[in-house]
């Protein structure tokens, strides 16, 4: 089989409580939709607000790749079998030969944002133009309310909704971090300060200026700077590119190294007490926000190919750097105020246009679970609690569940936002949600042993005592 089918027939009705409401249909929540799509007895929907599913569509530039290889696409580590693999996809279009021969590990972005509109497109109980506003819990029911509104489109007007659900999984994702002193100009009509997220749509703008600044030194930085550096005439590049960081340094891709996004770390990572958690995180920037080495070398390959004929590209590249304020000169150019780290010296750089490869921020829980609040548990910078199965830490009267997907670094380490845990993730939500083991999960994933208790690293996750209605039907 190589076209995926619906192997039940929906037996939801207006009024029978979901078993499982997901809000957001990003990757990891449509992971968690195609590893739901076979278990029957799991009366599963999704909702996304966005009309189509689409992937960092500003930043599928030609040649970008993944840093996971293939086999973390939404299933695979959790169930080879299914229907929804990468390489199913390429079956479908006629393309396993031709994959076969490129020997590609890492597939381009383009690509896998290709097959995750594929799984979207074929997979059913996916509701796109359905905004959530609001999760209630209500006792009388023991059920969460989810208020949605179905968006417009070109023959409906707005509608409102309530589905009533056993059980929640949230997977809204993140937003483009914009740093305060860059925020007035971004919010300027007319000044060309535009984050990466939407970096394509604006590239042909941007080429018709002067001069050009990227700021950030993560991949996203690498991958503007190298576009726009290949688009630039030799020798008139006009570029400058800065990052807080201190060197333009390559990401940690060492096989023992990658260890740390396995669930063997993540586990160990969850056990930890919150202070050593926190000075983890920010210690290991390195594993998550470095560049990959194949974009360092592009990046260098294409300034020295331009040194060939005598001469150095007009291209200023300089970390250690980050952007005190910023203002405008007349109505066109801006002057960005700077400071030099190490060397405690600060400068201005004036520039025509500024792309900010700044990264991205977990979008905020407190609007879409504000009814929820006061049975939230949390920490002691009051973050939400997550215990080791994604689960929010509610108050014991609350008897469903709220999993969490790509929103706890704090609880679950640097592997949180990595495509390589998805479906191991969405397996692990899926256990615990059915009380079942639907999804059977190795007991170990890394040859490193975290801690002094190698056993730890050996077990799977703890089962925690059931307080949830047992799933049926849907009824």
């Amino acid at each position: 089989m190589t076209r995926p089918t619906n192997p039940h027939t929906p037996h939801h009705t207006a009024q029978a409580p979901r078993d499982l409401v997901g809000i957001g249909i990003g990757p990891f929540n449509l992971s968690l939709a195609a590893l739901a799509h076979p278990l029957a007895e799991l009366d599963a929907v999704f909702y996304e607000q966005r009309p189509t599913f689409d992937w960092h569509p500003g930043l599928l530039i030609d040649g970008a790749t993944i840093q996971v290889p293939f086999l973390a696409d939404l299933v695979t580590l959790a169930d080879p079998t299914s229907p929804w693999t990468f390489l199913n996809y390429l079956k479908t279009r006629d393309r396993l030969f031709p994959f076969y021969f490129a020997e590609h590990f890492h597939i381009q972005r383009a690509e896998y944002d290709a097959y995750c509109r594929w799984v979207a497109d074929n997979l059913p109980g996916l509701h796109f133009r359905h905004q959530v506003d609001a999760v209630r819990w209500n006792p009388e029911r023991d059920l969460f309310e989810v208020d949605f509104t179905q968006l417009d489109t070109d023959s409906e007007a707005p509608s409102l909704g309530r589905t009533y659900t056993r059980n929640i999984v949230l997977g809204i994702g993140t937003e483009p971090h914009i740093p305060d002193p860059l925020r007035p100009l971004v919010d300027t009509p007319g000044v060309p300060v535009i984050h990466a997220a939407d970096y394509l749509d604006h590239r042909d703008t941007l080429l018709t200026v002067d001069h050009i600044t990227v700021v950030g030194s993560g991949q996203s930085g690498a991958e503007v700077f190298l576009d726009l550096l290949r688009h630039r005439p030799a020798g008139r590049e006009k570029l400058h590119w800065i990052g807080r960081t201190e060197a333009f340094a390559p990401m940690e891709y060492s096989k023992l190294g990658l260890e740390h996004f396995t669930p063997d770390y993540t586990r160990y990572f969850h056990a930890l007490p919150e202070p050593v958690r926190d000075n983890l995180i920010a210690a290991q920037w390195q594993l998550h926000k470095g560049i990959d080495t194949h974009t360092i070398a592009a990046i260098h390959d294409e300034l020295y190919r331009r040194t060939l004929h005598g001469g150095w590209p007009d291209a200023v590249l300089t970390p250690g750097v980050h952007v005190r304020t910023a203002g405008r000169i007349a109505t066109s150019r801006i002057e960005l105020h700077l400071e030099h780290t190490q060397q405690n010296t600060r400068s201005r750089l004036t520039t025509d246009a500024v792309v900010l490869a700044t990264g991205y921020r977990e979008r905020p829980l407190t609007r879409l679970l504000a009814g929820l609040d006061p049975h939230l548990r949390r920490d002691s910078q009051n973050r939400p609690r997550i215990d080791d199965e994604y689960r929010l830490l509610l108050d014991p009267a609350i008897t469903g569940a709220i999993h969490i997907q790509n929103a706890a670094p704090h609880t679950h380490g640097v592997g949180t936002p990595d495509l390589g845990l998805a479906a191991w993730r969405s397996a692990t939500i899926l256990n615990s949600l059915t009380g079942k083991e639907p999804y059977p999960l190795p007991h170990r994933t890394a040859f490193t042993t975290f801690g002094l208790q190698p056993h730890q690293s050996q077990l799977p996750p703890a089962r925690h005592p059931k307080t949830l209605t047992p799933l049926t039907d849907g009824n």
